[in-house]
């Protein structure tokens, strides 16, 4: 696997400043709320994992699989529910975690779905965010950091189901795309 990686992005340090920074600002500004978080699987689960342990207030979790991606490294614009929400959101404090938000396609999407679902409010958090890349007018809430247009993978992120265990994000070399 680290023979596929061009170059290391994010190392395991600054990953875990980012939780960190995160998981304070989250719980300042939910203290008085009542927080539900939902992560997007697959790739947030690394993300979601941690986070959920640097806030310190309490809240609940669940789980969504959504998909427009399949195997390739292009959305396909067409958004997939794999799997839903298995409580209600009314009158919850929802907060979408994601691992990166890219095009914006997949987010929009699901973002105007719950909304639908009546929570008492409905944000984004993101690890990373690839502005370059976005199709749709979406922003972030709370946002890691910022990363270039590569095709990058690990800490949750994947190259068809590969790399997501490497404990830093890292750009992937063409070779092991065209693989």
């Amino acid at each position: 696997m680290q023979a596929d990686i061009e170059k290391v992005l994010i190392n395991e340090e600054e990953l875990a400043e980012m939780i960190k920074r995160l998981g304070a600002q989250i719980s300042e500004d939910y203290k008085d709320k009542n927080l539900l978080l939902v992560s997007v699987l697959k790739g947030s689960v690394v993300t979601m994992a941690d986070l959920m342990r640097a806030i310190t207030i309490p809240c609940s979790i669940d789980f969504m699989v959504v998909s427009s991606y399949g195997k390739g490294t292009e959305t396909s614009g067409s958004v997939k529910i794999i799997k839903d929400l298995d409580i209600s959101i009314k009158d919850y404090d929802v907060l979408i975690v994601e691992d990166i938000l890219d095009s914006g396609v997949t987010l929009s999407s699901l973002i105007e779905l719950l909304s639908s679902r009546g929570p008492a409010s409905l944000k984004l958090c993101t690890l990373l965010d690839k502005p370059d890349r976005r199709k749709v007018d979406i922003k972030a809430h709370y946002v890691g950091t910022k990363v270039p247009d590569a095709f990058i993978v690990g800490y949750g992120l994947d190259y068809a189901e590969k790399y997501r265990n490497l404990p830093y994000i890292g750009i992937l070399k063409d070779s092991a795309i065209n693989k």
